[in-house]
Formats: C-alpha cells, structure tokens, sequence
C-alpha cells in the first residue's frame, strides 16, 4: 500500500484532470480522455499497478468515464439544437463495430505497443490541432455511404484505441465536409456516446481475469477511479458547453495540440 501522502497526490491528480477533462468535453465535445488517460497511467504507477495492464487499464478506465460525461454534454447541445441527429443515426452501427476492433486488439496487444499506438495517434491529433485552418475543405457536404460509415469505422477504433471520446476526429471530418465548427463539436459528443458505452463494455471484456489489477477493476476499467472524476467530470461539463458557444477556440486548439505531443512525447519516451 502507497504512502498516505502519495494517495492524496493521486486523489488531487485525478480530481485536476476531472475538472480539465469535464470542461473540455463540452468545450470540444472530446470527451477529456487525452488528458485522462496520460494522468492515470502516471497514477496507477504511483500505486504500484503492474506495468504489463497499466495502459490498459488507463484508457478503459477513461472510457468509463467518458460515458456519463458525453450523454451530459450530449443532452447539453442537443438543447440547444445544435446537434446533426441524421449523421448519429448513420454511425449507430460503424463506430461501434471500429470500438469492438479496438477491443480485440486491446486484447492482444502488449502495454508498450498501446502506449506506441497512442502515442501515433496523439500525434496526428496535436498536429491537426496546431496546424487546424477553418478554410480547409474536401467538400460542399458529408460524403454518402459507404464512404461515411468507413469514416464511422475508423473513428470507433481510433478512439477507442486511445481511449478518447472521438470528438478531434469528428470535428476535424466535419469541419472539412463545411459543417459548422459548432454543428461539429455538438455532435461529436454524441459521437462520445457511441463510443464510450461499447468501449466500456470492450475493456472489460479485453481485461476479464487478467492479472496484475487493482482492487475494484472489472477488466481493464479501476471503479474507484471511476468514482472519484465522474462527479466532477459531470457537474463542469455544460460550462465546457457555454464555452463552445461563447469563445473563439484557436488559442484553446493550439494549447491541446501542445499538450498531446508532450504526451506523445512521454510515451516515446518510456518505449526506450
């Protein structure tokens, strides 16, 4: 058992990354899983997790949590009319099927070769965030099927490979089919949603009897973890929403992007 002092440390560290991950799931309809998941696996190694499921166990614990978060945030800007209902009834099926193909891999894949995986992909995302231009465009609309279920596909493995709520990649297909960046970011939290509820149920299918995790896992998903961030994780989200409404995001995008390819970084880095 960890130190008194350093359990508090984890307790503080999860409820920061609670509050920041709660206001940028309205704020981009992200879900907050890049910043959750690099602050659990530092956690979890703090509490002596074996390191053979600590990432594992980091991104399906992120799911977890993103699932409250997203119906929250969901239920927020579909208030407000912003969300494009045709597209999520589209991807009832594709993202979910890309969420179970994370599943298997999650499965089978080692911790350092999920942390690579991440890292990959934290680092297109930091790209794309930094390097983001609303003038960019491939089209006048959202292409048809089955080109929009593939993109559906995709979404659900990156993601739930990453254990993120999908919103970065929404935003950005959106955004360059002219969509609204608003439209976007409302309907990415919906895109959460589909993500986050099979991918919770993946994980712990993917980490069912493993060894080497805490107390209170089920699989690859930690419910004290879980317990301590959804609360505040919840009650921050619709300020994240506000905000969306509210702001110009450019500054916000470039300081995400910065943060994922320190991530990245970090996860390279442990591969050495």
């Amino acid at each position: 058992m960890p130190p008194f002092e350093e359990l508090i440390w984890f307790a503080a560290a999860l409820a920061g990354a609670g509050l920041v991950a709660g206001v940028l799931a309205g704020l981009f309809g992200i879900g907050g899983g890049a910043i959750l998941v690099p602050v659990f696996y530092q956690a979890f190694g703090l509490l002596g997790v074996d390191e053979a499921v600590r990432m594992h166990l980091a991104v399906g614990t992120s799911l977890a949590i993103i699932v409250p978060t997203s119906l929250r945030s969901f239920l927020s800007h579909k208030a407000r009319g912003a969300v494009d209902m045709d597209l999520l009834k589209s991807w009832i099926v594709p993202i979910p099927l890309g969420v179970m193909g994370a599943s298997l891999i999650a499965a089978s894949v080692s911790s350092a070769g999920l942390r690579a995986i991440f890292a990959v992909i934290a680092v297109l995302v930091g790209v794309r965030m930094l390097f983001n231009r609303i003038g960019w465009r491939l089209g006048a609309d959202l292409p048809p099927n089955p080109w929009r279920a593939g993109v559906g596909v995709v979404i659900g493995l990156l993601s739930a490979l990453m254990g993120i709520g999908g919103g970065v990649l929404n935003n950005t297909f959106m955004t360059v089919f002219s969509r609204p960046v608003h439209q976007a970011v409302a309907t990415s939290a919906g895109v959460g949603v589909l993500i986050s509820i099979p991918g919770l149920v993946g994980y712990v299918w993917a980490g069912w009897g493993s060894d080497g995790l805490p107390p209170f896992s089920t699989g690859y998903v930690n419910w004290v973890a879980v317990a301590l961030i959804i609360p505040i994780t919840l009650a921050v989200a619709p300020l994240g929403v506000r905000l969306a409404h509210a702001l110009d995001k450019r500054q916000l995008e470039i300081g995400f992007g910065v943060f994922l390819l320190l991530v990245a970084a970090r996860f390279f880095y442990s591969l050495t």
